[in-house]
């Protein structure tokens, strides 16, 4: 069993979420409370020392479970948003994988209305996957604010709290500080502008809207404030973040800025990135432990930059690992997975299996499976049927990488690696294919990767380090991480360049319009706070 940040009074922790439950999500964001819950949380943080890392817990723990009852019930959320639907890695991963060629699911709208939606991408205000993701993203960011509300110096000197304890605190904060950065940038990454608010801002006040401009320039200062209180690169508990991970973040914005700022950061990019890559976390020799039950022990971890943590039986959720083990796979499969049931979800579509091929083995297809690589109906609201069209692989695996089970059959044990080595590895070799960094350390990074997986790959020199092999690269390396959409975007494929089966809601695929690189801002949210515009085209 995994060694967890614990929530031990839960009641309190339900008590304190109430305050972010209400009508809107946005109102997440800013929620003055009433005097009696004041008073509740004031005489909780003065008489439990423990307070403030079962709340850092809560937090950490808001990108995993979805309420105080796993794998449901009593969700955080209330009864507005469908709590499976509103898992946090589960409706990011959906808006990164299912719109593109890496994932397309065979569910009918009978249980999940509005899914197809994704897959063709023709999604609207309206639909409930990304207003569930959206609501997901402000009650994390409404939670940061609370801890970071709560934690002044002017507060923890009026509760006598000790030096030792401040100290400790001032990293709980730094922490709160990049998973409150790391969630805006989901929000920016999804839905361009978006609701802003911070622990500085008056309560009681609606949020208004933030280009992606302000806010991105607000993350990178962000991350530049709290470098110094966070841990140093591997020395904190497995599961929290550490200087890396927020390194590993800058990187990501500014590999994504010409998308998000329309101006080119690559030189930026290129130090983040060096940090990360000189961090002491390395890529490590043995592939499939990245993707195993036990990736946070079984040495995975020296690779495994930050991890949003699973247990099978502490951390329960529908979403999550649960969702993507059990919905890549049926019944025969998912026995060969270590999980009890398949949910004959996602496949890949005919064209990211003529991308990646069948030769490398980075690339896991179901040994023996012979169903087409075109999906001829996906629209058959019958999972049986449409499932059986398209190339099945695997990816993660609920078994130990000594072969023992783990702890549950249904609710997985596996971490899903949001920052690893590999990726940092390939956003170099990115930079260098498009000027910044040299080629051939990209070419050696790249040929590590290969070489690792499949012992006599081809290798590559420094003058075939291209965009378009880098981007082949990643799709082989990090296919399901929660990329491909993003990558898409970012090498200028998403639009046009490149179709994909059902793409535009057309079997063929046809080119989007320039609207679909981002999201709608749910309908809901325009009703409840007037201080929000629409993105265009929806």
């Amino acid at each position: 069993m995994k060694k967890l940040l614990e929530i031990k009074n839960l009641k309190w922790v339900f008590i304190l979420s109430i305050l972010f439950s209400l009508s809107s999500c946005l109102d997440d964001l800013n929620i003055a409370p009433k005097d009696d819950d004041q008073a509740i949380s004031e005489a909780f943080f003065a008489s439990n020392p423990n307070s403030y890392k079962q709340f850092l817990a809560k937090i950490y723990a808001g990108f995993v479970v979805t309420g105080q009852e796993g794998p449901s019930g009593q969700s955080d959320l209330g009864s507005s948003v469908d709590e499976g639907f509103s898992q946090y890695m589960r409706g990011y991963w959906q808006c990164q994988e299912l719109t593109t060629d890496e994932a397309m699911i065979a569910w009918g709208e009978s249980d999940n209305k509005t899914i197809k939606d994704l897959n063709f991408n023709t999604w609207d205000k309206d639909n409930v996957f990304t207003e569930a993701f959206f609501a997901r993203v402000f009650f994390q960011i409404g939670l940061c604010n609370e801890f970071l509300r709560e934690t002044t110096p002017e507060k923890l000197t009026s509760r006598g709290v000790s030096e030792e304890l401040k100290t400790q605190i001032t990293r709980f904060r730094a922490e709160v500080r990049f998973l409150r950065a790391l969630t805006y940038y989901h929000g920016i990454d999804v839905f361009g502008n978006i609701p802003f608010m911070t622990d500085a801002d008056v309560l009681g006040v609606k949020p208004v809207m933030q280009n992606r401009e302000f806010v991105f320039d607000y993350l990178i200062k962000e991350l530049d404030a709290i470098d110094a209180d966070l841990a140093a690169p591997k020395s904190n508990e497995y599961g929290r973040a550490d200087q890396a991970a927020a390194w590993m973040l800058k990187a990501k914005l500014f590999l994504n800025s010409k998308v998000y700022i329309k101006n080119d950061r690559s030189a930026d990019a290129l130090v983040a990135v060096n940090k990360v890559i000189a961090s002491g976390y390395t890529i490590i020799t043995d592939r499939k432990k990245l993707f195993q039950a036990d990736n946070n022990s079984n040495g995975a971890q020296n690779e495994i930059i930050f991890p949003l943590v699973s247990d099978g039986l502490k951390s329960q959720t529908w979403g999550g690992m649960t969702y993507i083990v059990h919905a890549s796979c049926d019944n025969a499969v998912g026995t060969l997975l270590g999980v009890d049931s398949g949910w004959k979800g996602y496949r890949i579509r005919k064209e990211f299996a003529e991308t990646v091929g069948t030769d490398d083995a980075r690339v896991t297809y179901v040994t023996g499976n012979t169903d087409p690589a075109s999906i001829a109906n996906p629209t058959v609201d019958t999972n049986q049927d449409a499932f059986l069209q398209g190339k099945k692989l695997t990816k993660f695996s609920n078994i130990r990488s000594d072969g023992a089970k783990a702890s549950s059959a249904t609710f997985p044990d596996t971490d899903f690696p949001l920052f690893r080595m590999g990726d940092a590895y390939l956003m170099y070799a990115e930079l260098a294919s498009n000027g910044f960094g040299d080629k051939t350390v990209a070419a050696g990074y790249i040929n590590d990767l290969r070489k690792r997986a499949n012992t006599n790959a081809s290798t590559v020199t420094a003058s075939e380090v291209t965009p378009n092999l880098v981007l082949t690269e990643r799709a082989k390396e990090l296919y399901w991480e929660g990329c491909r959409r993003q990558d898409l975007i970012r090498f200028g494929k998403y639009l046009s360049g490149y179709n994909w089966e059902w793409k535009g809601g057309v079997k063929a695929g046809v080119d989007l319009p320039d609207y679909r690189l981002l999201f709608a801002i749910p309908a809901n949210e325009l009703r409840s706070n007037s201080n929000l515009s629409q993105n265009p085209g929806f």
